[in-house]
């Protein structure tokens, strides 16, 4: 879980006493009293080309001092977009422990009852993760409990049409493959998992699933691989589950009443990574559901952010609207200063190098996975988000004279390109970098 660091660059020696875990937002006092300060010409940037028109709210702070060094309307409330993956990390690093909890079971005699987490690994195209799975193979007997859930397989406000994109897969308590079917159609059509192999056609089609069928579509001309959310139900998961295990497994209505044991997979740190960097919409839903069967065994988003709210967000100075763990939902709403304050804790609070592991770099192109200005050094770590019409960046700056400054760069309702405010916006935090 969290845990801090000696590192003098992350937090001086000389001042770690203001940082302890019952004083951590004393060093808020500057940020949050701060009444007005002075128009900049960071500020004034944001009423001229390309941000006139718009909205657009930047908060930027001394991480050591809470000093406020820019601040235009960080009270004002923004869709976030992937923003919020930010709120899901600080609330999974608080809550999930080094490995996932990757299933709950109960052993009687020859027979395993087991029940998910809502882990995400299991099979998963990028994690392929098989601790479950060899796990049950040495079970004569398994029996699954499939109905610990009071989740939606899609979030409030997540737009409809997006049912056969690949940043849109159904929510489940046990997910298999990343609930999508992967593609590829080089010298033969690659389907995977294989038990589907027989529902995908080379066709050019509008969408690439049948709206109430798992039946997919790849264009003949196709040859990247493509991943399709496939519809999950009961059965289907039964299905997969056999197909992994080579044997027959049974499906069980209600769950024995003893002592639950738990099994661990995946390095929960690998997750946080591949949900960042990727701005993955799977995982952070996920991770709130297997933060949930921490609190109990009926899985549920709601659930975590209403434990998050009230025992770790409580002191935010601007409660958000928060309904989902990626940013998909537009009915989400944060302020720049709420993400600023969350930003904070997790500096305070997490290793500087495994922080900056987890958060991705960025650049006037977006989210990068190799920083290619040879003349300096990575200078941004941050978490974009982006919906139509709306883009969004939020993290930590190092400056020349190797101060941290937390900042969140809040971009709703322009018409014009994304790029043409992602040029902006690095202007800005470049400008920033040079000059402190």
């Amino acid at each position: 879980m969290l845990n801090s660091t000696n590192d003098e660059m992350y937090i001086p020696s000389n001042q770690r006493v203001k940082y302890s875990a019952a004083s951590v937002f004393i060093g808020f006092f500057l940020l949050l009293s701060c009444s007005s300060t002075q128009i900049s010409r960071f500020e004034t940037k944001l009423t001229q080309p390309p941000f006139e028109n718009s909205f657009h709210g930047l908060l930027v702070v001394d991480a050591i001092t809470g000093k406020v060094i820019i601040d235009t309307k960080s009270d004002h409330y923004f869709t976030p977009a992937s923003n919020v993956k930010i709120f899901t990390l600080y609330t999974s690093l608080k809550m999930l422990p080094e490995y996932i909890p990757t299933l709950k079971y109960i052993e009687r005699n020859d027979s395993i009852f087991v029940m998910g987490t809502g882990d995400p690994s299991w099979l998963h195209p990028y994690f392929k993760d098989s601790t479950a799975v060899n796990f049950l193979k040495k079970r004569n007997h398994v029996a699954l409990y499939l109905n610990n859930s009071e989740e939606e397989k899609f979030g409030p406000g997540w737009a409809w049409e997006d049912y056969d994109t690949y940043f849109s897969p159904e929510k489940s308590t046990l997910p298999l493959y990343g609930n999508v079917v992967t593609l590829s159609n080089g010298n033969s059509l690659n389907v995977s998992p294989s038990l589907f192999l027989n529902q995908v056609e080379t066709l050019d089609r509008p969408k690439r699933r049948e709206a109430l069928d798992n039946h997919f579509y790849i264009e003949p001309t196709t040859k990247d691989t493509i991943q399709i959310p496939f519809i999950t139900n009961d059965a289907l998961t039964k299905r997969l589950i056999e197909s992994a295990l080579e044997k027959t497994v049974a499906l069980i209505d209600s769950f024995p009443q003893s002592k639950k044991e738990i099994l661990y997979g995946v390095p929960t740190d690998s997750i946080y990574h591949q949900m960042m960097h990727e701005s993955d919409n799977f995982l952070a839903e996920q991770l709130l559901m297997v933060a949930s069967s921490t609190l109990s065994d009926t899985l549920g988003t709601k659930k975590t952010i209403a434990y998050a709210s009230e025992n770790m967000l409580f002191d935010l100075k601007h409660q958000p609207r928060w309904v989902d763990g990626s940013g998909l939902s537009r009915y989400n709403l944060f302020t720049p200063k709420s993400m600023v304050q969350v930003l904070q804790k997790l500096f305070i609070e997490v290793d500087q190098e495994r922080l900056f592991h987890v958060f991705p770099m960025w650049d006037e192109t977006g989210t990068i996975s190799t920083w290619e200005n040879l003349q300096t050094e990575p200078y941004i770590f941050a978490k974009s988000g982006s919906l139509g019409n709306n883009y969004n960046l939020s993290g930590f700056l190092k400056t020349k004279s190797g101060k941290w400054f937390i900042f969140s760069f809040m971009n709703n309702h322009f018409t014009i390109p994304s790029a043409q405010i992602r040029i902006e916006m690095a202007r800005v935090l470049r400008e920033l970098h040079e000059k402190n």
